[in-house]
């Protein structure tokens, strides 16, 4: 299945890069477009003594890594952990940039996702998207289930675009699931599902063909 134009939504900094880096990688490969739409860059969420851009500055960095244009990326400014009060103003923006980017694959945090940011650019996504392919990547830490309905091969290469892209955020590598290991062993996990040395895992949320 080849995409032309993919957009992929990160309610946080970070996200896109935990659900779905290898597949970016895997996707620029193929010669796929691919845009980022971040909504919070979370100076709330930053540690006491670093400053409160930091994740800007390491989002900028990661998506180097993983090979995404800068004019590429979007980047909205709603307040961490308070999507669900904006979320007409989420919803504008996406019909916005389904105008004028016109993908044909939206990447989004799943249905089983429990987080409330992410949860609402879940929602708004299949408002903003109904006719279009959405697949909804997999954060474990946020899933106590998880559809595992889709599963992309991902070589080497494109497992380890995403761990460089992750270690990055410096400032966040005090997280449990921040390490490169962890993603690694996900990574073995799906593959196994997929006979394929690695893969990462999507919940198929609409296919459009």
């Amino acid at each position: 299945m080849k995409f032309k134009t993919v957009l992929a939504l990160s309610p946080h900094t970070d996200d896109i890069e935990f659900g779905c880096g290898g597949l970016i990688s895997r996707l620029l490969e193929d010669n796929s477009t691919v845009y980022v739409a971040t909504f919070s860059i979370c100076e709330e969420s930053v540690p006491v003594g670093l400053p409160r851009t930091i994740l800007r500055t390491e989002m900028c960095k990661s998506l180097d890594i993983l090979g995404i244009k800068r004019k590429n990326i979007y980047e909205f400014s709603f307040q961490v952990r308070h999507f669900p009060q904006y979320r007409q103003d989420i919803l504008e923006d996406l019909v916005k940039l389904g105008k004028l980017i016109k993908p044909d694959l939206i990447l989004t945090p799943s249905s089983t996702d429990i987080h409330q940011d992410h949860h609402t650019i879940y929602i708004e996504s299949l408002r903003s998207f109904r006719y279009n392919t959405i697949f909804g990547y997999e954060l474990p830490w946020n899933n106590i289930s998880f559809n595992a309905s889709g599963l992309f091969e991902i070589s080497e290469d494109n497992l380890n675009s995403k761990i460089a892209a992750i270690d990055c955020y410096k400032s966040q590598q005090f997280r449990h699931y921040a390490s490169g290991e962890n993603m690694r062993n996900l990574a073995l996990l799906r593959g196994g599902q997929n006979k394929s040395k690695y893969a990462e895992a999507f919940e198929v949320i609409r296919v459009s063909l």
